[in-house]
């Protein structure tokens, strides 16, 4: 009977780490996430993953896909967190969304010989004839959402599945602005050499919280909210400051 009751505790717990093995998405979006020269993988959104599951006793997968791909996982339920995603009326259907405790500020990006063309524009809409670089699927903000279901603003726009394609283009001429987080330009045209030549300016599509979602058809609401606690628990104890302040600076 003893050697019985070990095999079921044992098989028990088999399963209980199966269940709480976790996919989560990342791709090369420095500094959110990216893999260093040894090959692991790094980045804000990588290591609060890994700090909150670790808390939660799970074991996080790491699946590489593009963003729009990993929206369609996601809804499938083949995906089970997606850090770093705005809140949305048509993602609500199938994603929780989880406070990540940090702001993601969307800005145009230029050349900087054209930055007068753009003036003290603060909005989009204010700079009308720009071929913008966009990447697929995603949505830099309110204004954007808006303006992109204008056909007339759909044909300015260059979709690239990467950004670094992005600043190529703009570098080369081929489009005129690129949309993109200030904390993922600021690093990516460090690494590429681009920080003189390519700035930011004024126009601003968002300044609001980033989530972590977390598929409605793998995971439950309180599986959800033991994420949320765990995230909580981790930014009350100062680690999350510790670890923005790491890939941000103060």
């Amino acid at each position: 009977m003893k050697f019985i009751a070990s095999v079921c505790l044992l098989l028990g717990l088999g399963a209980g780490a199966q269940a709480c093995e976790v996919r989560a998405r990342w791709n090369d979006d420095p500094p959110y996430s990216m893999r260093l020269a040894d090959g692991r993988l790094s980045g804000l959104n990588v290591e609060m993953v890994e700090l909150v599951l670790g808390r939660m006793g799970c074991r996080v997968q790491w699946v590489e896909l593009p963003w729009a791909r990993a929206l369609v996982e996601l809804e499938a339920g083949r995906l089970d967190v997606l850090p770093g995603g705005f809140r949305r009326p048509e993602r609500e259907g199938y994603a929780y969304f989880v406070a990540q405790h940090e702001l993601s500020r969307n800005r145009l990006y230029v050349r900087a010989a054209d930055r007068a063309r753009v003036g003290a524009a603060t909005r989009l809409a204010e700079v009308p004839g720009l071929r913008l670089g966009v990447q697929i699927g995603v949505v830099y903000g309110p204004e954007y959402a808006e303006l992109v279901s204008q056909p007339a603003f759909r044909t300015r726009l260059t979709q690239a599945t990467t950004r670094r394609s992005l600043w190529q283009m703009l570098e080369l001429g081929r489009v005129d602005g690129v949309l993109s987080s200030e904390a993922s330009a600021r690093w990516e045209l460090a690494q590429e050499g681009l920080h003189q030549r390519i700035v930011a300016t004024d126009v601003v599509l968002s300044n609001e919280p980033a989530y972590v979602l977390v598929s409605k058809h793998s995971r439950d609401a309180a599986w959800a909210q033991r994420y949320q606690d765990a995230s909580a628990a981790l930014k009350a104890e100062g680690t999350t400051a510790r670890v923005v302040r790491k890939y941000f600076g103060d």
